[in-house]
């Protein structure tokens, strides 16, 4: 095929205002950071309790860097499981409160592993149909009927549920939506796993480490625990570092050992970015006032754009560090933020087919460490530049 066809295939990209970009980070990240050579605020982290650049985080990497080296050097399952690896698993489990858990390099390979592991042409999974595009391809993959129902709409759940012949049924869903920061009904999901046979796989990406008087997630929030549940979580989020989990039934997880092909035939996760994360563990369970200040900026900036006559822009209805503020056209989401970053305040323009058409928006990222002011900022920034586009 020739690079022309790509070439047009960008050009429509332009066309509709839907070419992404990168921006160049020059230091570590935080909520104050040197980008493409400007210093600016960042609202575009899913560092949500400012971990990614803790020095006993940096510290505990350089210890681990001294005793396993830099790579893993194999596969879990060949002589890539080091004892870092071991015992972060231990300290995950038990700080979810689920039997047993399993590391990935990634929540994305998490979520392809599990669900191609235990669905296949004669299961069904039930998606909510603004789920993270990695649980989406997951379903894809197992070749398991997919059916999608509409946002967070339980009713019509249960409708799929039941008119399913499936010999195997699983419900998969953002435990916080990525792009839309609102929680899912988890208990009223449980319910029905729990009424029609099913399992129910929460990706708590954006909840794990903030959500929960402790910030052991989701379920620490809804008060909720159920041998139905797979939970996943990820590590570079909230928890500063990288890579992910599955945490759940001890069967459950010695059969993903044996069939999630994210895990078998990829290289473990380097040893030293566990040791990293057990460290983010212990600081995420002492993290009250982190997540204290997290709320307080999130209730702030909230109260902010409330007060603010904005253009016809829409503020979702969401309680957690996400915060999405929709503008509808590309051009316009992608003119906001540029008007923005150049008052030095940085929020990412989210646009199909990330998000759905006529939706496009801004990102907010809250952390929690963003100060007072700088939530002040943002909000002035945000009302100035309102003005100059009314």
């Amino acid at each position: 095929m020739p690079f022309s066809v790509l070439q047009d295939e960008l050009t429509a990209l332009d066309a509709k205002g839907l070419r992404r970009t990168r921006r160049t980070l020059d230091a570590a990240q935080s909520a104050h950071v040197t980008v493409d050579g400007k210093k600016v605020i960042a609202f575009c982290s899913n560092d949500y309790l400012g971990l990614a650049n803790h020095p006993e985080l940096i510290a505990a990497a350089q210890a681990g860097a001294s005793t396993y080296g830099v790579g893993a050097g194999a596969s879990h399952l060949v002589l890539g499981h080091a004892r870092a690896h071991e015992q972060l698993e231990e300290h995950l489990a038990a700080f979810v409160n689920l039997p047993r858990a399993l590391l990935f390099s990634t929540g994305y390979m998490a979520n392809l592993g599990v669900v191609t592991a235990l669905l296949g042409r004669e299961d069904a999974v039930f998606a909510d149909r603004l789920n993270h595009a990695s649980l989406n391809d997951a379903c894809l993959l197992a070749r398991a009927q997919f059916k999608r129902f509409a946002h967070n709409d339980v009713v019509q759940l249960e409708r799929l549920l039941v008119g399913s012949k499936a010999k195997r049924k699983l419900i998969v869903v953002d435990a916080v939506f990525s792009m839309d920061g609102d929680i899912a009904p988890v208990p009223e999901l449980l319910a029905l796993a729990e009424r029609y046979d099913a399992w129910l796989l929460l990706d708590d990406a954006h909840g794990f480490g903030v959500l929960g008087a402790n910030g052991r997630g989701v379920l620490e929030h809804f008060g909720l625990q159920h041998p139905r549940v797979i939970y996943m979580a990820t590590l570079g989020k909230a928890a500063g570092v990288f890579g992910a989990f599955v945490a759940g039934d001890d069967t459950l997880i010695e059969m993903l050992m044996q069939r999630a092909r994210t895990y078998i035939y990829t290289t473990a996760l380097p040893p030293l970015l566990a040791c990293a994360v057990s460290k983010s563990i212990e600081l995420i369970a002492a993290g009250a006032p982190l997540r204290q200040q997290l709320n307080e900026n999130i209730i702030q900036l909230k109260h902010i754009l409330r007060e603010s006559s904005l253009p016809a822009w829409r503020l979702l209805p969401s309680l957690t560090a996400i915060q999405p503020l929709v503008i509808g056209d590309n051009r316009a989401a992608t003119a906001v933020a540029e008007k923005l970053a150049a008052r030095s305040v940085l929020v990412p323009a989210i646009r199909p087919p990330t998000v759905p058409q006529g939706t496009a928006r801004l990102r907010i990222s809250l952390s929690a460490a963003h100060t007072a002011d700088d939530v002040r900022v943002l909000g002035d920034a945000l009302i100035a530049v309102g003005k100059e586009m009314s």
